[in-house]
Formats: structure tokens, sequence, C-alpha cells
């Protein structure tokens, strides 16, 4: 079986290899989820290793890369810097944290902005960044401090009242966003306030010098320290919707966020096209000093040409697609760095609605994949070993629980999951009522009607077609019919559109999640959580998401046994099916310096790097 199913991988790849090279003529890719690609665009990582016997949950699976680049030269003065972005769709353009939700705005959004507090390599917030702080003896507040020479790009001091309007903003009424987590809703008033039932947020409190602010939890949470909100907003240039200066419409739509946005960061935005690139210039008065760069550019570089563009030094940074990788490692101007990534892939099944004004997620008992055991069927049926080792060179390796590795504390190994076994998925479909009555290998449902499911899936780099194929043909080996929905791939934004949307013509999506650096999950699987696309609630999980956030899991055995039900849940609802972890690979020019991926690392903050010519 594996071996057909690494034929109909090569059938379709060279078929695909035949059409790129006729159209290209080359011969020859923070908190609360970022929708994602599975082009092996960097997030957040860190690794773990595991045996030969456990393969399935092996991130590292015989690889090894270093996090850093090599060249210790110092870096020259006044350096320029070409950064892709690699993608085949232009970025959105959503350039403010509170707003934005696509991978690609967040690569533009962190060379000019950042938190305010600095993380080690853990994830954990630590005294380094641009804010001090001291939490309460009952966990329940936190103090900030924000430090004297921190200013806006505009000159202004960045002010305890801006980080105020970033929580004015999540919680608004108003607000359509998906980063209105738990994180924002345990703050103490901030239900009322969400509710419009007040103007002011009761638990967040500023200093008469607008200096420091206390933030009040209604529940002490093990998630202040890995999860808590940290990004300013710049109330005096954006706007302020708290005095009607501009609407919360207005304000997404602003050519403040959009075009002319600003941060505190090392870099200020000097030129945007917008979809295509960014001209960056040094801020000379980033609060940690000089930055080593005198200007960077970043530039969207299709997937295709991304390993020409490096081999001809034309950029100096990208992420590397990684079914790429063989030939990239062919790259003389270039090195390859690589860690496992805080990031999946899955199949997700639209189980209901978002039922816009509750601001919450509403499951649907009568929808077309109701039954969990044709949801079980279905990742039962998809070989997931052979797309990560054929198409990915083992740098994808098959997903188990919707907790990642990188977490390692509360990712559950030991937790029996489904893996590619045919004949379990008949036997699930079968005991469920879906039989092929009519003789066209198709099973129909349980009344005897059609069955037959729309799928969307994005377009991106060469395995894309591919692997929905791929996992097409796995649905229909087991009897269920499968056909892509408009015949064809979409594009990262239109895609992710629909789904937000709950498009009713989609019936399953290939997604894939940015987790962020807290191993909470409710941001993206909770009853409130807008980035919880399949719609899937109960109480039961609403039960276990709210424990694993709770006082007592500062227990960390505690914790540990929470999410581990919680995980075993997942897998037996399966919501969403994980199909792979992922290594992100990136390519970096020989010439760059100070630079490095691994978490907490000094060389990891953007103001570092420079070139050494």
């Amino acid at each position: 079986m594996a071996k057909k199913q690494f034929m109909l991988l090569a059938s379709l790849l060279l078929v695909l290899s035949v059409f790129l090279a006729a159209c290209s003529g080359k011969d020859k890719e923070e908190s609360g989820g970022t929708k994602s690609t599975d082009s092996g665009t960097k997030t957040e990582t860190k690794t773990e290793t595991k045996t030969e016997e456990e393969e399935a949950e092996d991130p590292n699976a015989g690889l090894d890369f270093p996090f850093e680049v090599s060249n210790t030269a110092e870096p020259i003065e006044d350096g320029e810097m070409t950064i892709a972005m690699v993608t085949d769709t232009p970025f959105e353009g959503t350039l403010a944290p509170v707003f934005y939700s696509g991978t690609f705005d967040w690569q533009v959004i962190n060379k000019f902005h950042e938190s305010l507090f600095a993380t080690d390599g853990d994830y954990l917030i630590t005294q380094d960044g641009a804010a001090t702080w001291e939490v309460s003896d009952d966990n329940k507040t936190i103090h900030i401090t924000i430090r004297d020479n921190v200013k806006w790009h505009d000159g202004e001091p960045v002010k305890a009242s801006d980080l105020l309007y970033s929580y004015q903003l999540l919680g608004h009424p108003d607000y359509t966003g998906t980063r209105y987590t738990y994180m924002i809703s345990n703050v103490e008033g901030m239900p009322a306030y969400h509710n419009g039932e007040t103007t002011e947020i009761s638990g967040i409190k500023i200093s008469d010098d607008d200096k420091t602010i206390s933030i009040t939890y209604t529940e002490a949470t093990p998630s202040l320290m890995s999860g808590i909100w940290g990004h300013a907003t710049p109330r005096h240039h954006v706007g302020d919707i708290m005095t009607g200066e501009v609407t919360m419409e207005e304000l997404v739509a602003s050519d403040k966020i959009r075009v002319n946005p600003i941060g505190f960061g090392p870099y200020k935005v000097s030129k945007i096209v917008p979809g295509e690139s960014v001209l960056y210039e040094r801020n000379d008065d980033y609060w940690r000093g000089k930055p080593a760069l005198k200007s960077m550019v970043m530039k969207v570089v299709s997937s295709a040409s991304i390993l020409e563009v490096l081999k001809k030094g034309e950029v100096d940074m990208a992420s590397i697609p990684v079914d790429q990788y063989l030939n990239a490692k062919e790259i003389d101007n270039i090195e390859l760095l690589a860690d496992v990534d805080t990031a999946y892939t899955y199949i997700g099944f639209k189980l209901g609605k978002w039922d816009a004004e509750k601001k919450e997620n509403v499951t649907d008992p009568n929808a077309k994949l109701a039954d969990k055991r044709v949801r079980q069927a279905m990742w039962y049926a998809m070989d997931n070993e052979t797309i990560g080792k054929e198409l990915y060179h083992g740098l994808r390796f098959p997903a188990t629980t919707l907790i990642i590795p990188v977490f390692a504390s509360f990712h559950d190994a030991s937790i029996e999951t489904p893996s590619y076994d045919p004949e379990k998925a008949k036997a699930l479909l079968d005991e469920a009522g879906y039989k092929d009555v009519n003789g066209d290998g198709f099973r129909e449902d349980p009344e005897g009607n059609e069955f037959v499911l729309n799928f969307a899936s994005m377009s991106g780099g060469e395995t894309a077609e591919p692997i929905a194929q791929f996992y097409m043909q796995n649905w229909a080996d087991v009897g269920i019919k499968v056909q892509l929905l408009d015949g064809r791939l979409h594009e990262f934004n239109s895609f992710y559109d629909m789904v937000e949307a709950d498009d009713p013509k989609i019936d399953i999506y290939q997604g894939a999640w940015g987790t962020g650096t807290d191993p909470d999950p409710s941001g993206l699987y909770g009853r409130t959580a807008a980035f919880n696309y399949t719609r899937y609630t109960s109480e039961k999980n609403d039960e276990l998401l709210a424990a694993g956030t709770s006082e007592k899991a500062f227990d960390a055995d505690y914790r540990k046994d929470i999410y581990k039900q919680w995980q075993e849940l997942m897998v037996d609802e399966v919501p969403v099916a994980p199909t792979v972890y992922r290594y992100y690979l990136m390519g970096i020019n020989k010439r760059v310096v100070n630079y490095s991926i691994e978490p907490g690392s000094e060389n990891a903050r953007v103001w570092k790097w420079g070139v050494s010519e």
C-alpha cells in the first residue's frame, strides 16, 4: 500500500513539475494563533528528540541543523539587507498586532514593532524588554512599567495608556478581529466592557505619570507568563475610538495602519508597495541602541523562484519550502538553519457557524459531518507519513495531537491516535451506515443519498496540488468522494476569507496554524474563539480549557493531566485532524552575521542582524 501511495505522489509531482517549468522558464518554496500556510514559514519554535520506535513523534528525524549563522565577522557600518517573503500571494497589509491574522502580515510587523516584553528560550516573559514588571503575591495583578527611553517612531514616548488602548480595542463591542482570547477576557471587568455595559475596564489602572499600567485578572493563571498581551497601540497616531475621533471600521482600514504604520521597534517603515514590498530604515532612537543595519527591504518572492533568487544573491534571508530542501543544499552562497516550528497543518471539518451577535461558535447537530465516526475514518484514511517522507524529505512528520511537541511538558506522545489504516477507516464508515449502495465505488449516506464533500485547500508551492490530490485519493480508497471546492486551489487570503465566513459550500478544508508561544489552546478551539473555524463546541471542551488556565493549573502536574484529557477529547471528537508537524527551513546568505533562530537568543533579535560585506 505504501508503494502505491508513493507512486501516486510521484506521478502527481512529475505532471506538476513539467507544468511549472513550462510556465516559469525554470527547471526549478503571537499569542492566540496565526493563520499560516504549509510552506514552512517560521513563527516561533523549539526542538525535542525521540527514539526510532517513536518515529511518528520524532521532530529531529535524524536531521541535524544549526540554529545560528557561522559568520562571526563584525557587521559593517550602514549595511543593507534584503529579506524575502516567500509566498505566491500578496500580503494583506493589516499591519497592527490587534487586527492582523495572517503570518505574512506578521512578517512585516515584527521588523518595526515589538512587544513590551522580551521572552526567554521557554517563551516566558523576562525583565529584558521595553517594560519591567512585577506580579502580586496572589498572581492576579501584574504591574508593568515602561522604560524611560522607549519612543514611537514619531518621537512620542510610549505610554501605559498605549497598552491600555490595545485592551480597549481588543475588548470593544465593535471589535471584529480574532484576538479577544482568554488572556483578554480574563481581565477584571472586561466582559462587561465587551458587552457594552460600561466604557471602563475596571481591572486596568494607569499611574499618574502614564508610565505604569496595572492589570488585574479575574482568575490567576499560569498563562500570565507566556500569554499576556504586550503589544501597545499608538493612540495618538492611529486615532482614538474612545472619544469618537475614529470608528473601529475606519481604524482598521486606515492608512495609519496599512500605509504609514509606526512602532517602537528597531526599524521604521519608510515605504510600502501594498502587497509587494516594504522598505525599512534604521530607527536611530531605538531604546536598545543603534541597530546594525542602515536599511532593510522585504519583498514578496514566489516559492517557485526563491532558490534562484537566493543563488543570485538577490536576497539575504528567506524561508525555503521544505520540498525544495535537496536543491537548496546545493547552493554554495547560503547556509541552512532549521528547527521544529510552533505550527502544524490540519484537516478541518465544518461543524457549525459563528454567531456574530453572541460572538461565539455554535455547533450544528445536523452538520454534514456531525457523526464523529466519519471524521475519525477520514483521519485513519490519510497517509501522512508518506507525505512527510517523500514530499518533504523528513522535514514533516505525522502529527498526533493538537498540542505540539514544542510544548514538551504538555504534548502527550503516549495518546493513541489514528495513523494510516484504510481498513479501520472502512470499518468505521460501515458502522456509521455509510455504504456503497449503487456500486460506483463511493459510499452513500445512511439514508442512501449521494455523499460528496467539498474540499477547500490553499495554493502555494509545488506540493500544494499534489498533496490535495493525494488526500482526495486516500479518501476515495475508502469510498468517500471528495472534490476540490470550485475545482481548484484558492490563494491564501481568499481561502481564509471563505473559511472564516463559514462558506456553506465548504465541508472540509486544509489549514495550518502558527500556535504562538502559549500552550493554552483556547484561542484556537474555545467556544468564543473566532479562530475556531470548525465551530466545534462542547461542555467538556469548555470545562477542560477553563481548567488548563485556572489557578489550579499553577500545579504543573495538574495542568499536564488536564491537557492530556483535552488532547484525548480532541482525538476522539476530531473537529480537526492534525496531519503533520513541521520543520521550518531558513536559507541565509553567508554574508549575514548575528542571526539566530534559537528562541531567547540575543541574535534572534532583529536589531542585532547585520552583514559583513
